[in-house]
């Protein structure tokens, strides 16, 4: 195909008195067919083929599949996407930054310049996921806490300063500024991007892929973007295409408002449970209606957000005048400006009243019809109305007293009305007697359903003003009724950027929230990724001692078993205001929409609604976030303080690796690497290292929250002489193959079903039958040279793009996962560490097969792969041979490169010396 036959499409356009090449939509829709009712997110990537179409990676069937998707709502092509930029927080970015660094390593071992290893896409990495939650309720929490942050992680930050300086297009943002998405939302996203080419300026859509699967935020903003693996993200800032198949692309209509004191965290909670329930995993919804009209940004990035609890690739919005409005608010330049409206409406980008593109499906919601919510107990997409929250938790706790659990059909009415349960993990919701506490001056029973921890947190909400203000007006309004927080209650404020602190002082609001205990801890994630540091020791004794079902409360986006805290076994979404309110209540056990939180000075009781503020209240409050506060702020964004300033910096191309550091460590994934790959060979008479249910996250498979002392990772570090206090999390150790492989499939809820009743991170080393910890017998298989394989249910891989799901699977010595579905991300993860995700043929899984764990499996035809083809699977066991096609999840000739040469960074380092 050559080049003359893709049509030109470029043209310029003026705004503001400047001029701008652009890839024309208008002009290729003459050549490929009308466009006018193509999804935006489609228009976006159309403009993407156009701009980078060559002889090698686009041809002019690529851009004519993307204009006929309109004909049936789908298409089966595959395309290279290549995204403006690349966005990282610091969990996943120190990996990141590892694997480059030991990508640089590899070269020059190869007699090759390292300096070729460079980042060719502008990346930002956000640190924002390293400070935890030590000191709260306290004035001088936050200073504490960031001095606690940079002790622990020095080494960590140091070579993140090295990445700085020792590679070109990478910028950090140092710790305590914001949550990467947030930070991206208010300074870093742009809408239309611009570049420098031969001394022309050409102007194009803000696209990005980020290393989080909560990137997914800034499509509130317009710009289209999504989460991926580290290592995903990692090819793609080395010039490596995003390989996708053309989406189908659901359109979500939103009519209405929402009613007086109905949140924005209420509307995404409902969106999130009805697009869960549709159906919409690896799609793209983009929201349509005219309910976009009076729908704020800050909402529109809300539900962007929760993009990954709904399942969906994206959550899209499309530009108009709130997106101009918003880019004024936060201090971008005029040109910036001008340049977005200029530019969308001469694309077609800008949504128009009334238009209605075509969709695969469609779904609406009037927002009138929105109620007071939570999710919970443990997935987001689980939503429980305000008024059924004391039933809902009796009815959990019912299930453990009968000492047994519901069936998914139960479950699915229970928690969602629908939709797939987490069977292959441990719940147990127990009855147990209350405990009394004796604690900061204080005597009281803590009982079950006690929320011990109370936190306004995450990226979700914190880029809210209008929930952020919520909050504070409603612990105005408490305080005047002489209520007080509960002194089990952990509390903490963690706003995703510094405007939140200006804007809460200009409401008058902060010494409010700090009365009730909502002193800032932070600028960072912490308690949504399970940062939320230590309960109080007699909190923490009296849940031990009695085994009481508490909770927690937290306007996060996550609510997984086990990552909160290990103790709370119930973990609640909420507003911001409702996480005030049941720091208050105390308990879960209440139904706030008729029972008081508590009593005044007087002795009367206090509702939920004398104490509500006003929609007007609240709109007078947002009035108070100004302009100047987003400039002040973002003035010396990547500047840093003086601790940051201070630490020691490196001098060279190649990193100078420490042996005795256990935050950072040579990885061996490029080890006797060549110049070329080895031929696949299959797997024969594998072991199976663990059986796992439906709805297995990358929270349970990842390492993920603190590191048990007892645990093969705690051995680790005790034996470098790290005491328990100073382990830090698995989180922050991420630069750390040693302790990140040893913490793999380690989660405390999982539940390996080669053993009866065991949770944890434990299996059978089926030559021995002895029990032991997945690491352990791991490496003993290992020391056998014996190949293992992973079995699992239904969505495996649920939930946040952690890289080291695949990297710890792999360094285990998993070859495959046999699994009945993926989710998008891992599946993707696990091919580009060389692992083979094959899916069971329809109507066979693992209770088919009667699988004990004891069987040994081969897997013949791995060196014949072809993309979406069969390979054939034998399980041996004492039920005799089965054999069975399984479907291999390799989607695309890209995934199959990849996966040829041993996983994506290896094909792009010999790419890059000019060996693939």
């Amino acid at each position: 195909m050559s080049r003359d036959e893709i049509p030109d499409t470029r043209q310029t356009l003026d705004a503001n008195g400047t001029t701008y090449h652009y890839y024309s939509l208008p002009k290729a829709a003459e050549a490929l067919g009308n466009i006018d009712r193509l999804p935006m997110t489609l228009k976006i990537l159309l403009e993407n083929q156009l701009r980078f179409s060559d002889a090698d990676s686009v041809s002019r069937e690529d851009l004519q599949a993307l204009v006929d998707w309109q004909q049936q709502g789908s298409s089966d092509r595959e395309i290279g996407y290549r995204p403006a930029r690349v966005l990282m927080q610091d969990f996943t970015g120190v990996p990141g930054v590892v694997d480059l660094a030991s990508m640089r390593a590899a070269v020059e071992a190869l007699g090759e310049d390292p300096a070729r290893i460079n980042p060719l896409s502008p990346v930002d990495l956000v640190i924002d996921h390293s400070v935890m939650v030590d000191k709260f309720g306290n004035p001088s929490a936050f200073k504490d806490n960031v001095a606690i942050e940079m002790e622990r992680n020095r080494e960590r930050y140091e070579f993140l300063r090295w990445g700085q300086d020792a590679f070109d297009n990478f910028r950090v943002v140092p710790p305590g500024t914001g949550i990467c998405h947030q930070v991206n939302l208010e300074y870093l996203g742009k809408t239309v991007w611009t570049k420098e080419e031969d001394g022309k300026i050409f102007a194009y859509p803000d696209t990005l892929v980020g290393t989080d699967s909560h990137t997914t935020m800034i499509n509130g903003l317009g710009v289209l973007g999504w989460g991926v693996g580290g290592i995903e993200a990692e090819a793609a800032m080395l010039g490596q295409p995003v390989s996708m198949l053309i989406p189908e692309v659901v359109g979500f209509k939103l009519t209405g408002k929402l009613k007086e004191g109905i949140t924005a965290t209420d509307l995404v909670l409902t969106v999130t449970q009805m697009l869960r329930n549709r159906g919409v995993v690896g799609k793209f919804v983009e929201f349509y209606g005219d309910g976009l009209a009076d729908l704020p940004l800050a909402d529109r990035a809300t539900i962007a957000n929760m993009a990954p609890e709904y399942g969906a690739t994206c959550g899209f919005f499309p530009v108009d005048e709130e997106t101009l409005s918003y880019l004024r608010l936060t201090g971008r330049d005029d040109d910036v400006i001008a340049l977005v409206e200029a530019y969308c409406k001469m694309q077609g980008l800008w949504r128009e009243p009334g238009h209605e593109p075509i969709f695969s499906d469609t779904l609406h919601l009037d927002m009138s019809e929105v109620e007071a919510s939570l999710a919970g107990p443990k997935r987001p997409q689980d939503r429980v109305a305000l008024k059924d929250m004391k039933a809902t938790f009796e009815k959990l706790m019912e299930e453990g007293d009968q000492g047994k659990q519901p069936h998914s059909e139960e479950k699915g009415k229970l928690f969602s009305e629908g939709g797939q349960t987490a069977v292959g993990v441990h719940d147990s919701y127990e009855h147990h007697d209350s405990q009394h506490v004796e604690y900061d001056g204080e005597s009281f029973k803590l009982n079950p359903g006690a929320v011990v921890i109370a936190a306004i947190t995450s990226c979700t909400n914190t880029s809210n003003p209008s929930v952020m203000m919520a909050a504070g007006l409603l612990a105005r309004n408490a305080l005047a009724r002489g209520l007080k927080t509960k002194p089990w209650v952990k509390t903490s404020l963690a706003p995703g950027s510094k405007v939140v602190t200006e804007y809460l002082e200009a409401g008058g609001v902060s010494d409010d929230l700090d009365a009730l205990g909502f002193n800032l801890v932070g600028y960072g994630c912490t308690t949504c990724i399970g940062n939320s540091g230590p309960l109080p020791p007699p909190i923490e004794k009296a849940v031990e001692d009695g085994d009481i079902t508490v909770a927690s409360v937290l306007s996060g986006n996550r609510n997984f078993e086990g990552r909160i805290h290990p103790l709370v076994k119930t973990n609640w979404l909420a507003s911001p205001p409702l996480v005030v309110a049941y720091a208050l209540a105390g308990n879960v056990r209440l139904d706030l929409s008729s029972e008081p939180l508590g009593e005044d000075k007087d002795g009367k009781p206090v509702y939920l609604k004398d104490i509500w503020p006003s929609q007007a209240d609240i709109a007078n409050a947002v009035e108070q976030v100004k302009t100047s506060m987003f400039r002040s702020e973002y003035a010396e964004v990547f500047e840093g303080d003086a601790t940051w300033k201070a630490l020691k910096v490196p001098q060279s191309k190649v990193y100078q690796w420490s042996e005795g550091s256990t935050y950072i460590q040579h990885p061996p994934f490029f080890e006797g690497m060549g110049r070329h790959p080895d031929p696949i060979e299959d797997v024969k008479d594998a072991n199976i290292l663990a059986i796992l249910g439906d709805s297995v996250t990358t929270d349970h498979i990842s390492p993920a929250g603190s590191i048990k002392p007892d645990s093969p990772a705690g051995r680790y570090l005790q034996e470098r002489g790290i005491k328990p206090v100073d382990f830090n999390s698995y989180g922050s150790r991420r630069g750390n193959h040693e302790v990140m492989m040893r913490g793999t499939f380690a989660n405390v809820r999982i539940q390996n079903e080669m053993l009866d009743g065991v949770v944890g991170g434990e299996t059978r080393h089926v030559p021995t039958g002895e029990q032991m910890a997945i690491y352990d017998a791991a490496m003993k298989y290992q020391e056998k040279e014996t190949p293992l394989v992973v079995v699992a249910g239904k969505e495996y891989g649920t939930g946040s793009s952690r890289d080291w799901a695949a990297k710890g699977t792999r360094l285990l010595g998993v070859r495959a996962v046999i699994a009945e579905s993926y989710e998008r991300i891992h599946r993707s993860n696990l091919i580009g560490m060389g692992v083979v995700p094959l899916q069971f043929p329809e109507g066979e899984d693992r209770k088919t097969l009667g699988l004990t764990g004891d069987e040994t499996i081969s897997i013949e035809g791995l060196d014949a792969l072809t993309p979406g083809g069969k390979v054939k699977v034998t399980v041996n066991g004492d039920k005799g041979e089965k054999k069975l096609e399984a479907l291999c999840r390799i989607d695309t000739a890209n995934e199959l490169e990849y996966y040829r040469h041993g996983g994506i960074l290896h094909y792009v380092l010999r790419k890059m010396i000019g060996t693939a």
